[in-house]
Parts: structure tokens; sequence; C-alpha cells
């Protein structure tokens, strides 16, 4: 017996980490209709771990799970029947007029609405501070770490963003790498690898970026990248688990188990 939940299509705005931790969540949970949409130059940190790469290398994987990137809806359906989840570029969501998709998840996490509204999909659903439910989305899921984190909202809004970065094995801005300056950014590190305090991580144009505390690169943006005065270069992990650098955070599994709540609420009702 064909399960109608099976069929339903999502369509994700954003494919960096988070939008990607609730992409493979919603894709082991058996909805297979899945595709993302990102700029033509996505800036991910966590590359190991975000389809956003599919966007260079046409094809990539996240823990067993792969994405290719699509050029239009046939692409789209083409991806899915090879088990893939699609990835395209497509800033303005064309495809989602013309996917009349069943849920639309807002996951670019911007900390504004950038133009997601209620009536792109029978459920919307946004990640994180700067939606409202029941104003422009239906559902918020919360993603600020702590009690309430991967809560379903279903009226108001997310925490506010702190503008601090969650803190891990006691580290919080400490352990993120920003540019110096604006220019183009060259690693002389790998995601995955070990690093001391003090050591050089990076070049941004003639100006070195130094790890301020030791542990391992979790995330690296792709070298040849043009960037900004503060733009998050890369992360470390104190913890030195180098497993971590290639597998979903348990912030990214607890937000994408809020969306497969929001998804079943509506569409799994007795």
């Amino acid at each position: 017996m064909e399960n109608p939940l099976t069929n339903l299509i999502i369509a994700i705005k954003g494919a960096g980490e988070m939008a990607s931790g609730v992409a493979w969540r919603l894709y082991q949970a058996n909805f297979r209709r899945i595709f993302l949409l990102e700029t033509s130059t996505p800036m991910a940190v966590r590359r190991r771990v975000a389809f956003s790469e599919a966007i260079y290398d046409g094809l990539t994987e996240v823990e067993g799970v792969q994405a290719r990137r699509v050029e239009s809806t046939a692409g789209i359906y083409r991806a899915w029947e090879k088990g893939s989840i699609a990835v395209g570029v497509d800033p303005q969501w064309h495809f989602i007029r013309d996917m009349a998709p069943h849920v639309v998840v807002d996951a670019i996490l911007a900390k504004r609405n950038l133009g997601t509204h209620l009536n792109e999909a029978p459920l919307v659903i946004g990640l994180g501070p700067g939606f409202t439910a029941g104003l422009d989305v239906h559902f918020v899921v919360e993603t600020n770490r702590g009690h309430n984190l991967g809560k379903v909202i279903t009226a108001g809004t997310a925490e506010p963003n702190t503008g601090i970065p969650g803190s891990i094995g006691g580290f919080t801005e400490e352990r993120v790498l920003r540019a110096p300056q604006a220019g183009i950014f060259l690693p002389q590190k790998e995601i995955g690898d070990t690093v001391q305090a003090g050591e050089e991580v990076a070049k941004v144009g003639d100006v070195a970026v130094h790890a301020r505390i030791g542990g391992v690169i979790r995330g690296l943006l792709r070298s040849g990248t043009e960037v900004k005065v503060g733009t998050k270069l890369g992360d470390i992990d104190p913890r030195l688990q180098i497993s971590h650098c290639f597998t979903i955070s348990d912030k990214a599994r607890a937000v994408g188990g809020g969306v497969l709540e929001a998804i079943l609420r509506v569409y799994n009702r007795p």
C-alpha cells in the first residue's frame, strides 16, 4: 500500500550545515522527494557535512546520503530517481513556484526573513530567529543551543540571536576563525587537521590567520573564496574528535528532528 507521506515534496532554502542536517534527517525518515536551493557561491564552513558542496562538485555525500546538482525541475526528478537529494542554484526560489511543494523550510539562518511567506506551501517552517509562527510561517523551530533546541514553536518567535557562537568544550568566539581583512581566503590546513593555539591556519591576502585555541579544524571555507572583514572562515573543535568533522552535529540533528515533528503534526494526523 502506498504511503502518502513519502510522496510529499519538500523544498529547503539553503544547503549549508543546518539545512543539510534537516534534509539528511528527513531523508532517513523516508522522505525522498527533497530539493535544496542555494546561491551560486555557497559559503558553508562545515563543508564536509553540507550538501551545498554539490553546487561546486556536482555530487556530494553526507553520512551515506548523496546530493546532486540540478539545473531544472526535470533534473530534480532525475536526482530523485537516482535516490539523491536535489540541489540547485536558485536564490530567487523559482523552483518553489514550479514544483509546488507540500512543505517549505527556510534554513538560510539569516537571522531575519528574506522573503519567506505563508503562501509558499501548505506548510512553511522557519528555522531560528527572524520568523513569527502564525504570521509569516506556520511553525518556527528553535535553533539556539539549550533546553529548547529543536522545539516546534506554534505561536511567536524563536529566542533572539545572541551573536555569540555556541559553547563547545568551554569555548565560544575563541574557536571561530574570522577574516582580519577583505581579500582571498587561502587555507594552509585542511578540515580534520589538528592545530595548536597560535599556529597559522590560513591567510587572507597576505595577512595570516592564527588559531586562538588548540583542537581539530572542524570547518573551513573553500580555498579561493573572496571574503569581507569579519567573515567566518572556519572553526576549531577543542574536543579533538576528528570524526566530528565529518558527521552531522548534535544541533543540526536536533533541529532536523523539530522539522520532522512539524511535518508529521500536519501530514500525519489521525
